[in-house]
């Protein structure tokens, strides 16, 4: 398996993808991850399907209205569970690792939360009663060259930017900010943070690092209109992103820890508390 830090630096969102099929024995390695278990920090499980626009009819897949945004994909990863506290963070913890092991075999991905037709899609997935199917991403290769589409809608969300560290990270309080040479081991951790894909790219998270207790809170900086989106917040699926990179990051490294509600975590207005990372020793 390829260094996690290269595989999140190789992961960027695409929507234009090349008018081939995925090779057989790459399809065979995604899909078996895929239908294997998954288990988030908080322990829910949310639950993935593949949706194959071969196995459609043109009818059916007409109505797989992505409204332009994506040009040519064949293949969509649906992922779905029940709305519970914690699910969200778990929903997205988990499916970004769906993502990031299509990084490895070579295949382009995006997220996609507001802008494909859920009751089509949530037909083809197969999705049950209370369930909800808050996000699909096409599966593909990318293609050679971006649709104008693609590039208008890569300069209006500020794709290929990111927030700085002082907006991001915190050393003790929001009074101070958390430098890289003070991260110490941890910097390739939140910096690895600092990359991951979020709606709009608003990169909702911020980080609280307490050294003497040796914890990194996650806090939520929420956005307007990003609340009820689809019956959940899109910010809740983004924490688990974040949450995802920072937890194979460190494991990777060998900084071992687990994450926990931690009834210690101070309260910092405006801002929500969501979970934290304890790290052992």
């Amino acid at each position: 398996m390829a260094p996690v830090s290269d595989v999140i630096l190789k992961r960027y969102s695409c929507r234009s993808y090349a008018d081939r099929p995925i090779e057989d024995s790459i399809l065979r390695q995604f899909s078996d991850t895929v239908h294997g278990p998954h288990l988030g920090p908080f322990g829910h499980q949310p639950r993935f399907e593949l949706i194959s626009i071969a196995s459609m009819s043109r009818e059916e897949w007409k109505k797989l209205g992505t409204y332009g945004v994506i040009k040519n994909a064949r293949l969509f990863l649906a992922g779905i569970f029940l709305p519970a506290p914690m699910a969200a963070e778990d929903y997205g913890y988990c499916k970004e690792k769906l993502i990031l092991k299509a990084t490895e075999l070579g295949l382009g991905t995006c997220w996609l939360g507001g802008t494909f037709a859920i009751s089509a899609f949530g037909r083809a997935a197969g999705v049950r009663e209370k369930e909800t199917l808050p996000s699909v991403s096409p599966i593909g290769y990318a293609a050679d060259r971006r649709s104008l589409t693609e590039r208008i809608m890569r300069r209006v969300v500020g794709s290929d930017h990111r927030k700085p560290w002082p907006e991001l990270f915190f050393n003790g309080s929001l009074s101070w900010p958390l430098s890289p040479d003070e991260a110490g081991p941890y910097a390739e951790v939140l910096e690895n943070v600092r990359l991951a894909p979020s709606a709009s790219n608003k990169q909702p998270w911020r980080i609280v690092c307490d050294k003497t207790r040796k914890t990194f809170s996650f806090y939520i900086s929420r956005a307007i209109g990003y609340r009820q989106l689809r019956e959940v917040s899109l910010q809740d699926i983004d924490m688990g992103i974040a949450m995802c990179h920072f937890g194979l990051t460190a494991n990777e490294l060998g900084l071992k820890g687990s994450w926990r509600k931690d009834d210690a975590a101070p309260q910092l207005k405006p801002l929500e508390y969501v979970a934290s990372w304890q790290a052992d020793g």
